[in-house]
């Protein structure tokens, strides 16, 4: 192959005629490449990729422990009053309590987007990690609700940051044949620290003094000693990088991330060029892009999907354990439970890979919607039986780890996979960022719902929250038929073509580019 590309400072760019070569060779390439043949050609992408996603498991742990420590009799006693013989903690408070991880999330988001731009992914993930560090000392001395309020609230700023960075920092690491599966990885880091939550509660929830709730928040620095030294050795986004001119450094991240088989040139070829095409196109670089021309429907994609987890009822998993234990049952049957039902999770989040790899994006997630919207009516229905008998307490609790199942097959995984592929790269960050923040906005109003709607001293609604859960549901999947894109099999640039193009949402899978559209 005859191509030459000089490097002048780092900030040169290879010629026309150099870039039309290895753009075809490169997409073909990317086409061609399989799941497996992927593996074996990017470890590094891959481990790296995992290594930045941990950052999750501490966003998803902390809610996750809030949530079991309501249930937690120790935490009761010390930090709750007496109702009806019972201590409880109440609904205000509780509200309080939860609304630092999705107040973080909006504000945190937000923030995130203008140093992973400047800064790179790399600097900004390790800054969150370090805030991360010093402010679980805040939670683990906590002993009023007046101070963990505090350390939640400013936690919650930081754990916020992740959810934008891990899944932004998969898709630009990784080839095609695999970014899906990277990206809904990023579920799974949900699912860990969520099921990790819950174990670790039910371990110490037996525990007579404040190290029944005061282990769990400690255990948050184990993930920080972990990331704190590795981060030395993270690559930065190649594509971060060519965005700043720094194409012999974006080179030497690509020679780092896949094996010595992989012609690294062709790849930067196609960073270039897609950097070229959105620069020409006006994609822009800021927030207010991401609301402009052809953005506007990606970034629309981007929110809904991710929208459609909290009014499909995902907020519930926070209170798994709480709700199990309202529902009726004994308290250590209810941890067992709320952790059987993040088990569930993570097993088909799992399975959703080869899945996501076959079948792609859309039929995934308006199938698996749909079936959740089913559920959620099934077990409103079941909450109408007069008397409530045990059975039927028995039924809710076994559908409710079966729609989890469902969830984390469908919409919980794949949500990541399209974000990551609908926005553009160059407001990638942003375009995320919005889409994290409008979750979280969804997810401050459920905050502020969920205790009065569950809570036995208010509303006490029980299982017929799945009648409430799954009329947003039903209207989320029929917006998601009509706007939710394949984007399974095609680069970057390509997607930028489609988008720019209008092409209909039901014919993105099969329309096919002319090669002039290069």
């Amino acid at each position: 192959m005859d191509r030459k590309m000089s490097d002048a400072g780092g900030d040169s760019k290879p010629g026309a005629g150099a870039i039309d070569v290895a753009m075809d060779e490169a997409v073909q390439f990317e086409h061609n490449l399989t799941f497996f043949q992927a593996c074996k050609l990017y470890p590094a992408a891959i481990g790296w990729s995992v290594f930045v996603s941990l950052g999750v498991i501490m966003l998803a742990f902390d809610p996750q422990l809030l949530g079991n420590l309501y249930a937690m009799p120790q935490f009761q006693q010390d930090f709750g009053y007496l109702y009806d013989g019972n201590y409880i903690i109440s609904a205000p408070w509780q509200t309080g309590l939860s609304m630092g991880n999705p107040v973080g999330q909006v504000v945190g988001a937000l923030i995130a987007g203008y140093p992973m731009e400047r800064f790179g992914r790399k600097w900004t993930f390790g800054a969150c990690v370090a805030m991360t560090t010093g402010l679980v000392f805040i939670q683990f001395f906590a002993r009023s609700l007046e101070v963990l309020l505090a350390g939640e609230l400013l936690g919650g700023l930081v754990l916020g940051c992740y959810a934008v960075i891990a899944p932004a920092y998969s898709s630009e690491v990784c080839p095609m044949a695999i970014r899906g599966v990277l990206t809904s990885y990023v579920n799974l880091c949900f699912v860990i620290g969520q099921l990790l939550g819950n174990s670790i509660c039910a371990g110490t929830a037996k525990l007579g003094d404040h190290w029944a709730y005061s282990i769990p928040f400690a255990l948050q620095w184990f993930w920080c000693l972990i990331i704190l030294p590795g981060l030395l050795w993270v690559p930065e986004s190649p594509w971060w990088l060519v965005r700043k001119g720094r194409i012999a450094d974006a080179e030497a991240v690509l020679r780092r991330l896949a094996s010595s088989k992989v012609d690294i040139r062709q790849t930067l070829a196609v960073i270039v060029e897609t950097d070229r095409l959105e620069q020409e196109l006006e994609m822009g670089s800021t927030y207010w892009d991401c609301f402009k021309g052809v953005n506007l429907r990606r970034t629309e994609i981007s929110v809904g999907v991710y929208c459609t987890q909290v009014l499909s009822g995902i907020y519930l998993i926070n209170y798994g354990t709480y709700f199990f234990n309202l529902a009726g049952l004994p308290t250590e049957e209810a941890f067992d439970m709320g952790i059987g039902f993040l088990a569930v999770g993570f097993l088909g989040t799992v399975i959703s890979w080869p899945l996501i790899v076959r079948y792609g994006r859309r039929t995934i997630y308006n199938t698996g919607l749909f079936v959740l919207v089913v559920m959620q009516l099934v077990i409103g229905i079941l909450d109408c039986i007069p008397g409530r008998p045990d059975n039927v307490i028995w039924a809710q609790s076994s559908l409710m780890l079966v729609w989890n199942f469902f969830y984390d097959l469908s919409i919980g995984p794949v949500c990541f996979t399209i974000i990551s592929e609908a926005s553009a790269t160059r407001v990638r960050s942003k375009s995320i960022a919005v889409a994290t923040a409008a979750q979280g906005a969804l997810g401050c109003v459920m905050t502020v719902a969920i205790p009065y709607m569950i809570n036995p001293d208010q509303a006490n609604m029980q299982g017929k929250l799945g009648f409430f859960f799954g009329g947003l549901a039903a209207i989320c999947f029929v917006w998601a038929y009509f706007r939710v894109p394949e984007t399974k099999g095609r680069t970057f640039e390509e997607l930028d073509l489609l988008f720019e193009r209008k092409v209909p949402t039901r014919q993105f899978g099969a329309y096919v580019i002319e090669s002039e559209g290069h």
